[in-house]
């Protein structure tokens, strides 16, 4: 009997050992752990910053959604769960879901971010494990519009284009974090008690960028790539005074609420990444260098050899049409390659050089969008004895649209070169900070006496020369027509169009590039592509802004319409339509009626576009 006490004795003083062990000195570690099975920890997204456009409408807002996660141990059947949540979970991988659940883990995400009509499909399946918690989503209510410069935010809510990506750290705002507690019902709940943070809202951008101008600029340009069937194309139009860019355009584009399932080339965005050797539009800049040196005058004739040059031994270069002398302005209206390599030929190298650098060719813009390009031109040292020749009327030098657009606005701003942007201001708090109080200056690569020249020949190109598709009644167009080839592997292939220019001349309100490559058929020069598409955005515009066209006053006495309407009079000939053949035979804009192969390589050298 006594053994039997002893060893009940040492049974409870065990008992009891085992009990303080556990209680006592273990205490803090077990109820640690039971903490942590019933309580979790979850980071909250905050909400984006709004992005806005210049009138105040919301290109890109963040909305509340659901996400949801589950409690392995808790999940009855893993294999079922799965394959429940992935008919209704849009790209949900079953089987990795599946293994998961299986797993010792705690916590796993199942989806985050879901659409709310997703969201209540799960919900009703009222599934064992399975746990909400509310997030924020970006969404962009205008879709397609102006998707490449804003951008697109993943899961993990950081930017990874456009303006979501360069001004992540503004917008993004700072993540919250809030306690969950499991109850019996296996709920969850906030804990009061415990430690939580509210996620702290990003700061707003407000935009340049005009909403009702860039859907003009996007249909404009979508009608005029599928009436030519064209692979894609560009478009920018900017404020000359300010840089700020009002619209940018490329095609194809995508929804950024879908962007997983757009293809790489319509989230590109082509105006700042994409280079190409800009053609006879690049003879804005030879002529501007050449005024600015002094070696030409605008009524100054040039001898244009008949269409035809010889720049080295047996290397000739020619134009589409065999002209004798122009004028230095007949030059650019009719775009003669011949007329204007002969004018870059009087001026220095370093000079013509520093002219182009000046323009802002051969360096990233810096406009606030990443992946801009900074286009290929060529250190004056390492010039062959062609290559200003060939830079002269566009080949042997690479730009983006959005440099040549900035180029163009110069000589539309009296010379003066700014820095292009897409945000004009930034929020703090209650005050709205503008990004640029006043308008970012690069430099002046010309004097205000040669940009009004300037612009006085580009005018003569749209009412006179290559350009008269791009004329708009009520308003003087500047511009300048571009047909360039583009630069294959051991030559060129494809045409790419364009037409660069400002109105109103007199008082630039606009400048604006059109570029669509690779049109099919026989119509694929500037003015019959990219021009009239250019004139059609520009009339549009302008009367959205205000800016309205200049009534021109009648010839005659109105009353002597009415008398000669009285007089019996034959029929009248044909109206023939504003854009005449002739014009689109003139530099490098080749005549639809006429023969519409390609020009001829330069004889003994590399290929050139007929300009």
């Amino acid at each position: 009997m006594a053994v039997v006490a002893g060893f009940g004795l040492v049974w409870v003083l065990l008992i009891a050992g085992r009990l303080y062990h556990l209680q006592v000195l273990r205490y803090e570690h077990y109820a640690s752990k039971a903490e942590r099975q019933q309580q979790r920890v979850v980071t909250l997204d905050p909400p984006r910053g709004t992005i806005y456009d210049a009138q105040g409408r919301e290109l890109a807002v963040s909305i509340q959604v659901d996400s949801v996660y589950a409690v392995p141990p808790e999940v009855e059947d893993p294999a079922a769960t799965a394959a429940a949540l992935a008919r209704v979970v849009p790209d949900l991988d079953r089987d990795k879901l599946a293994r998961q659940l299986a797993g010792d883990r705690e916590f796993v995400w199942v989806a985050r971010k879901l659409d709310p009509p997703v969201a209540e499909k799960v919900h009703a399946l009222k599934l064992k494990g399975l746990y909400f918690v509310p997030e924020s989503k970006r969404y962009y209510p205008m879709k397609e519009l102006a998707a490449q410069v804003l951008g697109y935010v993943g899961t993990d809510n950081h930017g990874l284009a456009g303006l979501e990506q360069i001004y992540d750290r503004e917008i993004t705002g700072k993540p919250g974090k809030r306690t969950v507690l499991r109850d019996a019902r296996q709920g969850t709940v906030a804990a009061p008690g415990l430690s939580f943070s509210d996620p702290e809202p990003g700061h707003d951008l407000y935009l340049t960028l005009d909403a009702t101008v860039q859907h003009i600029v996007e249909r404009e340009l979508a009608r005029a790539i599928e009436e030519r069937h064209a692979r894609r194309g560009s478009a920018i139009f900017i404020d000359p005074a300010t840089g700020g860019v009002l619209a940018m355009a490329s095609y194809p584009s995508f929804d950024p609420n879908d962007f997983g399932g757009a293809s790489p080339e319509s989230r590109r965005n082509q105006a700042v990444t994409d280079v190409y050797e800009p053609g006879s539009t690049f003879k804005i800049v030879t002529a501007a260098a050449a005024l600015e040196a002094g070696v030409v005058r605008e009524d100054e004739r040039i001898d244009c050899g008949m269409g035809s040059i010889t720049l080295y031994k047996d290397i000739r270069v020619h134009d589409h049409k065999p002209y004798g002398m122009l004028t230095f302005a007949e030059v650019i209206s009719h775009s003669s390659n011949i007329g204007v390599i002969r004018v870059a030929q009087r001026i220095h190298d370093d000079r013509f050089y520093a002219t182009v650098r000046g323009f802002g060719f051969g360096r990233p813009t810096g406009i606030d969008l990443p992946g801009e390009s900074a286009g290929i031109l060529h250190k004056v040292e390492k010039w062959g004895l062609l290559e200003k020749d060939y830079i002269a009327f566009g080949q042997g030098v690479s730009v983006t649209p959005l440099q040549l657009v900035s180029a163009t606005a110069a000589v539309a701003n009296d010379g003066v070169l700014l820095k292009p942007h897409v945000v004009a201001a930034v929020s703090r708090g209650e005050a709205r900070l503008p990004k640029y109080p006043s308008p970012p200056v690069v430099g002046r690569p010309i004097s205000p006496g040669t940009a009004r020249e300037l612009t006085q020949l580009l005018e003569g190109v749209v009412s006179e020369g290559t350009g008269k598709p791009a004329a708009i009644p009520g308003y003087q167009v500047a511009g300048k027509t571009g047909t360039a080839q583009i630069p294959v592997r051991g030559g060129y292939h494809g045409y790419l169009p364009s037409f660069v220019g400002f109105a109103p001349a007199d008082r630039p309100a606009l400048v604006g590039l059109v570029a669509i490559a690779e049109p099919q058929g026989n119509e694929y020069y500037g003015a019959q592509v990219a021009a009239p598409a250019f004139g059609s955005i520009v009339r549009q515009v302008l009367l959205y802004r205000g800016v309205h066209p200049q009534r021109e006053r009648p010839s005659v006495w109105t009353g002597q319409t009415v008398l000669a309407g009285m007089t019996p009079k034959a029929p009248a000939a044909a109206v023939h339509p504003a854009i005449e053949t002739d014009a689109l035979a003139d530099g490098d804009d080749h005549d639809p009626m006429s023969d519409a192969s390609p020009a001829p390589a330069a004889e003994g050298g590399r290929p050139h576009a007929p300009f």
